[in-house]
């Protein structure tokens, strides 16, 4: 199994590691409602240095990332980051990405880490013209520090004003003197930041931000809690919610969806289910007794099948 560039000190905090995705990670620390808990009132730090880290430069950058996505990138300002899909010529999702505008001609995508080697394919597949795609994962650790202490935790380590930073925007700056990419984005339906440094760094960064963090509270955080976290917020997984098969119109995500932008992978196939109407769609559901719907339960409605759950867990 692939290992994080912060495994040892996974291992110092006691954390119950599991493999996922190919990688050997953290599930808890201390528990998944305790870190949960954490998130919702205080604050979370998370490793997701196992997620992959795309860079696409070049004169015809945005014209390939225009062509395989369902978004407009075309909209993004520098410094502006965009929630978007991978998109295959079916109209279903190949991955739902993280794209961050680091020049004009210059993306940086966070994909998820089950896709990385499959994304950095599809995505050379399409290229054509003056552009250049390497998949920089490794040199990459990324952080999550996700809650509403965020800001005051980050604040005191870097000389960046973070009330400046509006979600889904960015900067550069040192944070403990190491060299991020500050992000305010996250996948937990807190407020917070997304750290991505040098590699060699991440356990320097992961140590600064839990020290500073320690008085207000702050806890690692591992895969479940980030799990329950999302699914609490209704935010798809992949792999779950959404795969190859799966249109962003049956997943709830047409708001991701721009017709208007022109051609792009798969938009014929999602006009004409968007005229046709969709046959199926993902819902939340509503237990009306103590239990949990867990993923892959197969759903009836009297005697008849008609569907099956994504995901489930305790609220």
């Amino acid at each position: 199994m692939k290992r994080t560039p912060l495994h040892a000190a996974h291992r110092r905090a006691g954390a119950k590691m599991v493999e996922f995705a190919g990688w050997e990670m953290p599930v808890q620390y201390r528990g998944v409602i305790s870190e949960h808990v954490a998130v919702r009132t205080r604050a979370g730090l998370f490793d997701v240095s196992h997620m992959g880290e795309i860079e696409v430069r070049g004169a015809d950058a945005l014209a390939l990332c225009q062509k395989i996505t369902a978004n407009d990138i075309s909209r993004i300002k520098l410094r502006q980051a965009q929630y978007n899909l991978l998109m295959n010529e079916q109209g279903g999702i190949v991955d739902d990405v993280i794209f961050y505008r680091l020049g004009p001609a210059q993306f940086l995508i966070c994909v998820n880490a089950s896709n990385t080697d499959k994304d950095f394919a599809w995505i050379r597949k399409y290229a054509d013209g003056n552009v250049e795609i390497d998949n920089a994962s490794s040199r990459y650790a990324q952080l999550a520090l996700q809650g509403p202490l965020a800001e005051a935790i980050l604040q005191p380590v870097t000389a960046l004003p973070l009330g400046d930073i509006k979600p889904f925007f960015f900067a550069a700056a040192e944070v403990s003197a190491i060299r991020c990419l500050v992000a305010r984005t996250g996948y937990t339906g807190e407020d917070g930041f997304e750290l991505y440094c040098d590699a060699d760094e991440g356990e320097k960064l992961w140590e600064a931000l839990l020290e500073s963090g320690r008085p207000k509270g702050l806890e690692p955080a591992g895969l479940g809690a980030r799990d329950t976290l999302r699914l609490e917020k209704a935010y798809p997984l992949y792999g779950h919610e959404l795969d190859d098969t799966t249109t962003p119109l049956e997943a709830g995500l047409d708001w991701v969806t721009k017709f208007a932008k022109g051609p792009f992978l798969g938009r014929d196939a999602l006009l004409q289910q968007k005229n046709e109407g969709v046959k199926r769609k993902l819902v939340g559901l509503d237990l009306l007794e103590p239990g949990i719907a867990r993923s892959e339960y197969p759903l009836f409605k009297e005697g008849k099948s008609i569907g099956r759950v994504t995901s489930g867990t305790k609220s």
